[in-house]
């Protein structure tokens, strides 16, 4: 989660909402970002999107972490600052990521557990895994000096 860490605290100083995010193949980190809506213009921007862009393009499969049938990895894990958005939570079950682990809980917009229970819907092909509050004050502090700096 410190690299992660690293990465929100990254995209702060590029004047990004400060939310970041590594996927971690076997040990091993393979991709890693910042949130960048705002300097690409793109909505879509989001921790956990570029991590799955990156890694997809690195492993030349959009399954990141398998497929139904077979498994490309072990221990396809994904790493964020802030519970990942409807948006983010839907991107990882059709990557196929194994386990999600995230730091700040979100009430307004959490897709794991907070808002919506995306995780475990019945309606899903795919279950992910998945471990919050993982150095959940220092991931909240980020956010929550970021938009009291930005109230100023």
């Amino acid at each position: 989660m410190g690299l992660a860490i690293e990465q929100a605290q990254q995209a702060e100083e590029e004047g990004e909402v400060p939310v970041g995010a590594i996927f971690v193949e076997n040990k091993e980190v393979i991709a890693s970002a910042g949130n960048a809506s705002i300097q690409l213009n793109d909505p879509t921007a989001h921790a956990e999107i570029r991590v799955l862009r990156q890694a997809a393009n690195k492993k030349k499969n959009y399954r990141i972490g398998g497929t139904l049938y077979v498994k490309l990895a072990h221990d396809a894990d994904l790493y964020v600052t802030l519970e990942p958005c409807l948006m983010c939570m839907g991107s990882l079950i059709h990557a196929r990521v194994e386990t999600l682990i995230f730091g700040a809980y979100d009430q307004k917009l959490g897709a794991v557990t907070s808002v919506f229970n995306f995780s475990n819907s019945p309606h899903q092909n795919h279950r992910i895994n998945f471990t919050g509050g993982v150095l959940e004050e220092e991931c909240q502090n980020l956010l929550k000096d970021f938009f009291k700096e930005k109230r100023k």
